[in-house]
């Protein structure tokens, strides 16, 4: 259900918004220096993304964390509205439960944006993980890969040291997983907010190249 909130920000921005998840894994295999240079690094992104004039008001960032369960740590803002969240490791890998989350979060968005004529950019879905998944992912695999196939969303994984890379290959359609060198994460989130402000300039449906993201991975 679309919310007085939102119709005062579209009544008042009729920018075309480009929709990013940012989907984290906070198992407990996270804990310590993992999850200190993750929630470093975010504070960063909130900042560069917040200081250029255009993406402020085009780029959207919604948060989804999974651990034992999957959790909207951040539902969708506005860069300029944006706030990093302290992020806590804990437990185990709902990861299945978090794509699904994810693109449902995305689906919502995109009907809020058509019900108030808002044009939008593909939306991105990306994946952080240092492990596997400790529930069922099939479904979620299906739900991922047709959504990405049928271009509805980009979908993007990066691995933390530790991640079943396989898996992470099983998921993706189009771009191909990576894997992050050591703890990279403000390398990686540089490289995503010069992304999200590059393609926030661009004509919605121009197909928008990406630089690679060789500083960052292995």
């Amino acid at each position: 259900m679309m919310s007085s909130l939102d119709k005062m920000e579209f009544a008042m921005n009729q920018e075309p918004r480009c929709a990013c998840v940012l989907l984290l894994d906070t198992s407990g295999s996270m804990a310590g220096a993992p999850i200190d240079a993750l929630n470093a690094a975010l504070v960063d992104f909130q900042e560069t993304l917040a200081s250029d004039s255009l993406a402020r008001l085009r780029a959207e960032i919604a948060i989804v964390t999974f651990d034992v369960v999957a959790h909207v740590a951040q539902d969708f803002v506005t860069a300029d509205d944006f706030r990093a969240p302290t992020l806590v490791a804990r437990g185990t890998t709902a990861m299945g439960e978090g794509i699904t989350k994810a693109i449902a979060l995305i689906d919502a968005r995109k009907a809020t944006y058509k019900a108030n004529g808002i044009d939008y950019y593909r939306p991105w879905l990306f994946l952080i993980t240092d492990g596997a998944p400790t529930d069922d992912i099939e479904s979620a695999r299906k739900l991922l890969r047709a959504a990405a196939g049928e271009s509805k969303l980009a979908f993007f994984a990066v691995g933390v040291a530790g991640a079943d890379m396989g898996v992470l290959r099983s998921l993706a359609v189009g771009y191909e997983p990576v894997q992050l060198s050591g703890l990279k994460f403000q390398e990686m989130f540089v490289w995503l907010s010069s992304s999200l402000r590059k393609v926030s300039q661009s004509k919605v449906g121009d197909q928008t190249p990406l630089a690679p993201p060789s500083t960052w991975t292995v």
